[in-house]
């Protein structure tokens, strides 16, 4: 077994949900629930399908998007991944949980804007997702100014009340 990682190519910091799924049927279904969650969103999405053609299966509403997306589930290349790329201004936290009840999907990996990398194992039959490496090591404990930061912060975008 090698191990490798694949830097996913993210040029304007774009949120990306990497997961893993197990049916043909997924790029279908994902398609669905974010269109129904969120209407009008912008967004690619790539699927690396496992057996038969063994085809990067691909949606979407924006052709960039599309296109970043099926460049990089083709890098990561482990089979019955997907890989969504949301346009900008659009956020996980809103698709996270329409996406995660969709019946083949089996886990999320990560959702981020961060830098990222997959760590993926190549073995003579393929290639598989062992994790992902998500932006960049803490570089100390928050403070109390900190902690103050960032509750005014979430209240200023919206996410938490008064």
């Amino acid at each position: 077994m090698q191990l490798t990682t694949v830097k996913v190519e993210n040029p304007d910091g774009l949120n990306i949900i990497l997961g893993q799924t197990h049916f043909i049927k997924t790029v279908e279904d994902i398609h669905e629930a974010l269109v129904n969650t969120v209407p009008g969103i912008k967004f690619g999405l790539a699927f690396c399908e496992a057996s038969g053609k063994c085809l990067v299966r691909w949606s979407g509403s924006e052709e960039a998007l599309i296109d970043l997306a099926r460049r990089n589930a083709l890098a990561i290349g482990a089979g019955h991944t997907f890989i969504v790329v949301l346009g900008a201004g659009y956020y996980p936290i809103n698709v996270l949980n329409a996406i995660k009840a969709v019946p083949e999907v089996c886990r999320i990996f990560c959702a981020t804007a961060n830098p990222l990398e997959v760590v993926v194992a190549v073995t003579d039959q393929g290639r598989g997702v062992l994790g992902v490496i998500d932006g960049s090591p803490p570089a100390g404990v928050e403070s109390e100014d900190d902690i103050a930061w960032r509750k005014g912060f979430l209240r200023q975008i919206g996410y938490k009340l008064g």
